[in-house]
């Protein structure tokens, strides 16, 4: 019996399912748990997604543009790399980079930026472009615009160049990406009057319903997506300001030149180093509304500083620029500048359509000359230092790329060798000459005293009274001369012969002689003298 008990309770715990019950546990929805779960996971680490499209520079300045906007503000330092730097793809064409935006504490992802690099704004390039402004990119899409210290005489005319590409990428776009721009405008102004807490989305909400009317000549050349020009190197100013002799007043030309510009297109300003990036990071964190939870970094203008220059987006107005400096024309810049970005070249409409090129215009990349424009204003007043200069002309380089040819060494020394054999005969000419002058000068000489002795034959000696004697001058003269050679003679002499003996008898008869002709002299009469 006990036994009987065991194997039934054996049987009860080891019993399968009938097929009734199989049936009917089958009709109930199994619930998942799993996929709901990891689904949940998925979408909380799904980072917002933001675009940069960077235009102009070179390869090397967007390099530095990318270290600045990844370096913190506060502390000049780049987040760590964790081991996973991302590379860069600038050196042809279009190229792509990406960078994580981290927080304060750089343990969390606020969101990922996806940067396009545009060096060049030739039409041939800009079809590269058009594929990346969508509907979905175009809501969180900042364009900058590169400018470089190291030639601030051609910002206007790259900016121009630039503005117009973009002009002819707008106007081929679809009807539903055109329609995102104009939200995207309609939400520009609706930030009007909030300032710097409209620009970085941290707006009071007093303030969130009112609405402010635009200035004159504010926004109303707006692309429809936010912009953002950047002066690299701002370091140089003191290096134009000592090597080219320029002033403030060059330098508050070009700042009111580029706020009037921007004005229209609703864009902001700054001025960047490499050793002090300055506001970049927090400037276009702010208009992609990129924001931190740990620390919220306001935007403060600057206007004074000449190397730190701060417009945001939303601030800037007529009234402001000029109070920088008197006496600069607004209305006049802010008005042909409409005039200037709307003469889009044939090129440009025909790449961004995506029709073939001609060959009838120049390129957007090439310089057009333009009469009464923007650009001719302000190449006139900000002039380029190579052109005034021809003497830059001779450090330009060759075909090969270099910029000093060397010669050949066996050329040099042919060259240097019929060089010291014509110095060699014009030593010998020049001691030929000599010689010949002398010989001259010596027929000179004799002939001159030969004409001296036919003047003596017919004038006679030379005669003159003195003390009531008649001294005859040549004969005094030649006798001067013989004494004198005498003398010569004698102290040249190595040794003298020994003097000749002479009678004492003549000696006193002549010295006898001679006083007896004195005293008759002063004694006798004219006559018997």
């Amino acid at each position: 019996m006990a036994s009987t008990s065991s194997q039934t309770i054996t049987n009860f715990g080891t019993r399968n399912p009938s097929r009734h019950e199989r049936a009917r546990s089958s009709d109930k929805p199994k619930e998942e748990i799993w996929i709901p779960m990891l689904e949940g996971v998925s979408s909380g680490k799904r980072l917002p997604e933001k675009n940069l499209l960077v235009l102009g520079g070179t390869p090397e300045t967007q390099r530095d543009f990318l270290e600045s906007l990844s370096t913190d503000p506060t502390s000049n330092r780049r987040p760590p790399d964790r081991g996973r730097k991302p590379p860069i793809a600038n050196q042809f064409a279009l190229g792509y980079t990406y960078q994580d935006v981290l927080d304060a504490d750089h343990d969390d992802t606020l969101a990922r930026l996806s940067l396009f690099l545009l060096a060049n704004p030739s039409p041939s390039f800009t079809p590269l472009v058009k594929p990346y402004l969508n509907p979905r990119t175009l809501p969180n899409m900042l364009i900058v615009i590169l400018l470089d210290w190291s030639h601030p005489w051609l910002w206007i005319r790259q900016l121009c160049e630039w503005i117009r590409v973009l002009r002819a990428l707008i106007l081929s776009l679809d009807d539903e990406s055109k329609m995102v721009l104009q939200e995207n405008i309609d939400r520009w102004q609706d930030n009007k009057g909030k300032g710097l807490g409209g620009a970085d989305g941290t707006g009071s909400s007093a303030t969130d319903n009112i609405k402010v009317p635009l200035g004159p000549g504010e926004g109303d050349e707006h692309l429809g997506i936010p912009l953002c020009v950047v002066c690299q190197n701002a370091d140089k100013i003191e290096t134009l300001e000592k090597e080219r002799g320029w002033k403030e007043e060059e330098f508050d030309f070009i700042l009111q030149y580029l706020r009037t510009i921007l004005l229209k297109h609703g864009g902001s300003l700054v001025y960047t180093m490499p050793s002090a990036p300055g506001s970049l990071q927090t400037l276009v964190h702010s208009t992609l509304g990129i924001k931190s939870l740990l620390r919220q970094k306001q935007l403060k203008n600057n206007v004074i500083e000449r190397d730190r220059v701060l417009v945001p987006p939303n601030w800037d107005s007529w009234a402001k620029i000029r109070i920088l400096r008197e006496g600069f024309d607004v209305e006049g810049v802010s008005k042909q500048w409409s005039i200037d970005i709307d003469n889009i070249p044939q090129n440009t409409l025909a790449a961004a359509n995506g029709q073939p090129q001609t060959n009838a215009e120049p390129s957007a990349g090439e310089p057009q000359e333009e009469e009464a424009s923007t650009v001719t204003v302000y190449e006139e007043t900000i002039r380029n230092p190579e052109q005034d200069y021809p003497l830059s002309a001779l450090h330009s380089k060759q075909a090969n790329g270099i910029e000093i040819s060397s010669r050949d060494a066996q050329d040099f020394l042919t060259e240097q060798a019929s060089l010291l054999e014509r110095l060699q005969r014009e030593d010998e000419q020049e001691k030929k000459n000599a010689q010949d002058k002398r010989k001259a000068n010596a027929t000179y000489m004799t002939i001159s005293e030969d004409t001296s002795g036919v003047v003596e034959e017919h004038i006679g000696p030379v005669q003159f009274n003195m003390g009531g004697i008649q001294v005859n001058a040549d004969e005094m003269v030649k006798r001067l001369q013989d004494r004198e050679a005498n003398r010569t003679a004698d102290f040249d002499a190595p040794s003298s012969p020994p003097p000749v003996a002479t009678d004492p008898k003549l000696d006193n008869e002549k010295l006898a002689s001679f006083f007896a002709g004195l005293i008759n002299k002063g004694t006798g009469s004219p006559r018997a003298g």
